[in-house]
């Protein structure tokens, strides 16, 4: 009995389109991704088991850090400049067209209004080596208030959290609390950081 030849095929892929559509992915994401602006502060967050996610957008951010000051960040360029020209009002100051644009780029801040002109002048080099000292939100001066009164004015939308670091004063974190109560945000969220949670 003759012995059956199995016919050898070729063991060659041609690897030219699954190449072009890893370059189309990779492409895609470098041009679609955003990156994370830059923080004034580190905070270490306190950890919890929420698994509770924050929109991407809408988002009205106060940061505490561990020296108990209060940064504020809000998203959305055109609502920044309108906010900086709801308070400018309220507080009978005047900003600069450049002010204005570099506000509107700012991711955070930490300074009183009376500074702030002061602190967009400075290029980022001299922003990130600025002493910022927080916005003042105790209750002789909260302008603390008078930014998320005026954010929520300008963007009815607007979801609050709060980022605070372990290691702040409790004093700040409940003056914060009492500030967004007293101007009747009385829902809004905590970041914390992913804890496993017990069986």
């Amino acid at each position: 009995m003759s012995k059956v030849k199995v016919p050898r095929k070729s063991t060659v892929v041609d690897m030219t389109a699954m190449t072009d559509v890893a370059f189309l992915l990779l492409t895609f994401f470098m041009l679609a991704t955003k990156f994370k602006p830059d923080e004034p502060v580190t905070v270490t967050t306190p950890s919890s088991i929420s698994e509770i996610k924050l929109p991407e957008t809408d988002i009205l951010l106060l940061t505490i850090d561990k020296d108990s000051r209060v940064f504020f960040a809000m998203d959305g360029e055109s609502n920044r400049v309108e906010l900086l020209d709801k308070m400018a009002e309220k507080y009978q100051l005047t900003f600069n067209d450049k002010q204005k644009k570099e506000f509107s780029l700012l991711s955070s801040f930490g300074v009183s209004v009376k500074n702030l002109g002061q602190y967009l002048d400075l290029d980022a080099e001299g922003r990130k080596k600025f002493a910022q000292t927080g916005i003042p939100s105790d209750s002789t001066n909260n302008e603390l208030a008078d930014w998320v009164l005026q954010a929520r004015f300008t963007n009815k939308a607007l979801r609050v959290a709060v980022k605070g670091d372990q290691n702040a004063g409790f004093p700040v974190v409940k003056q914060v609390i009492a500030t967004l109560q007293d101007k009747k945000v009385d829902r809004f969220n905590f970041i914390t950081s992913l804890e496993k949670a017990e069986n």
